[in-house]
């Protein structure tokens, strides 16, 4: 008689696939409980890098670009917003952001400058003054990241050099304002004097991001500069760059291109962005854990069909299988489970998050005004990725698998004599 060691791996794996449907209730059992994890994984884990990448896309459009240039005296006291000390004071902006566009990789270099601004008749008492090169800022980023759109939903920017303004959609709704009404407004210049302003408004924009669309009132930087006493300076430079990854090399070369005085940060090194960074392995671990806990449903179960199968255990044994073999036969039992599982829920998540990547979720609709002074939008979308897809189904057979080994390793020391007579 040919034993089974004869017929080699392939018997083996033949042997194992057959005993998956032996069971049917069990391994159906198993197989929910490893694809629930799986999906769940994929579908966390996807939300995350959606949210993640909602920050990044935020700060880079709304904050920092890619490199962000102040003086060192801004950055000391950033959070006052002051604007009397400008980048490279006493040098124009436009000359600044030529030498700057030589460096490579950068794509382009944008002035902006923010001033606190308290305004009367008015029931929003405070606002801020965003000062931008708006026809250039509008062609170069998608300040409505939801809609890939300038944001823009009533009338138009304001026009080079004039007194016309446009205020979010939250803010003309408080404020009881429209196209056409003029904002009487006052901030303070860089030499510490009272400024009064009376811009109208000529559009009224949705950035679909909280803090901007309820105190931001955007205006051209040109008029801003003169109403602040800047003339040709700017509160920032922000640089956009061809890729964001070559942030760091280029805020080196700005650093190293103006010197002392000035400071280039990198916006990788935001606050929000770092801080969600770190979030990252606690979300990895949970998720391990969450899927270890589910093999622990596979341990269970491969270790009651060890104890049903214990005469069919001595029967291999008489029959001239290895305790190696034996061992084999269980373990691949546990891996077919797991790949059928992780494959399953890996081709449902991975078409489910691809339709939800299209569909955004309206988070300010769940949570209110919860993240109002965060950089993230109201509105996020699921992160599709192969490679997510893939590391799902590769941690969904490997840890599965792995903690199969215990009950797996049960069976090769059943004896075959009495495994027979039980």
């Amino acid at each position: 008689m040919r034993n089974y060691s004869d017929h080699g791996t392939k018997m083996l794996i033949t042997i194992a696939f057959r005993n998956i449907w032996r069971s049917k209730r069990r391994s159906a059992f198993c197989i929910s409980a490893i694809g629930i994890t799986v999906f769940v994984f994929l579908l966390s884990t996807s939300f995350n890098d959606g949210m993640f990448r909602c920050i990044n896309d935020t700060v880079q459009v709304f904050q920092d670009g890619h490199v962000r240039i102040v003086s060192s005296q801004y950055e000391a006291e950033k959070e006052l917003l002051p604007v009397q000390y400008p980048v490279a004071d006493g040098r124009s902006w436009r000359k600044l952001a030529a030498s700057i566009r030589e460096i490579p990789g950068v794509r382009t270099v944008f002035p902006r400058i923010s001033s606190r601004a308290t305004l009367q008749e008015s029931t929003i008492k405070h606002a801020v003054l965003w000062g931008l090169d708006i026809q250039g800022e509008m062609e170069a980023n998608h300040f409505n990241i939801a809609d890939r759109s300038d944001g823009l939903r009533e009338g138009r920017w304001p026009a080079p050099g004039t007194n016309e303004c446009a205020v979010g959609i939250i803010f003309a709704r408080k404020s009881g304002l429209g196209i056409g009404d003029p904002i009487p407004l006052r901030t303070l210049s860089a030499q510490f004097s009272d400024r009064f302003w009376e811009p109208v408004i000529t559009g009224i924009y949705s950035f679909d991001y909280f803090m901007f669309d309820e105190r931001y009132i955007v205006v051209d930087i040109e008029r801003l500069q003169r109403l602040l006493s800047l003339e040709e300076g700017t509160q920032s430079l922000v640089v956009f760059a061809d890729n964001e990854s070559q942030s760091s090399s280029i805020a080196i070369a700005v650093q190293n291109l103006l010197g002392q005085g000035i400071v280039a940060n990198d916006w990788n090194e935001n606050f929000f962005v770092a801080s969600a960074r770190a979030e990252m392995p606690i979300y990895v671990i949970a998720y391990l854990i969450l899927l270890i806990v589910a093999s622990f449903l596979i341990i269970n179960t491969i270790a009651m069909i060890i104890h049903e199968r214990i005469k069919e255990i001595g029967m291999m044994g008489c029959l001239g299988m290895t305790r190696t073999e034996i061992l084999k036969v269980f373990f691949l039992e546990s891996v077919f489970m797991a790949a059928i599982a992780a494959s399953a829920a890996a081709i449902i998540g991975g078409i489910l998050t691809g339709i939800l990547s299209h569909f955004p979720i309206r988070i300010g609709d769940i949570y209110g005004n919860t993240f109002a002074d965060a950089p993230i939008s109201n509105t996020l979308f699921f992160q599709f990725s192969t490679g997510r897809i893939i590391q799902a189904w590769l941690l969904g057979v490997i840890i599965a698998s792995l903690c199969t080994l215990i009950p797996s390793l049960k069976s090769t020391r059943i004896d075959p004599v009495e495994a027979l007579r039980r």
